[in-house]
């Protein structure tokens, strides 16, 4: 998703977002721990996505 995308999004809808990615995220590198992952590449995906959701969150002055 792009930033543009990520600022049209209400606060709430953002931070629903944001804890969306940071499970997926978890999941993802349990996972990794017990066996190989179909798409590795999907981690380095999420960390990106949480970081631009932390960027526009920051914009807005909302501290986490």
């Amino acid at each position: 998703m792009k930033a543009a995308e990520l600022r049209q999004m209400t606060t709430e809808e953002l931070l629903n977002h944001l804890n969306n990615l940071k499970e997926e995220l978890f999941m993802l590198r349990m996972r990794r721990r017990f066996e190989q992952l179909p798409n590795p590449l999907r981690i380095r995906v999420l960390r990106r996505e949480i970081a631009r959701t932390l960027t526009v969150l920051r914009e807005r002055g909302i501290k986490l």
